[in-house]
């Protein structure tokens, strides 16, 4: 499995649909790369294991809260879950561009 790539990431947020540009890149089990999107680019590292990326984001627009992504990478296409902090669970669905 390989998450290399450009990819188009919608979470499903209590706020409606927001949509993330993110560009990953692989080494054993870790990765890098950036996400853009409504709150502006910001640079990603996460862990990889197996076929599933996990990895946090700071944010601070609405409000600051830390955000927790866990996804699978199922060929071009990925499924997954963002804990929004106080907020609940939101699920998440990738697409490779």
């Amino acid at each position: 499995m390989s998450a290399d790539g450009n990819w188009k990431i919608t979470i499903n947020t209590p706020m409606g649909a927001q949509t993330v540009n993110a560009n990953i890149k692989t080494s054993g089990d870790t990765f890098t790369g950036t996400t853009e999107g409504q709150m502006g680019k910001q640079e990603v590292s996460g862990k990889v294991d197996g076929n599933t990326l996990t990895w946090s984001a700071n944010i601070t627009q609405p409000m600051p809260m830390t955000l927790e992504f866990t996804a699978t990478v199922d060929g071009d296409k990925m499924n997954g879950n963002v804990k929004l902090g106080m907020f609940g669970n939101a699920p998440l669905t990738g697409e490779r561009v």
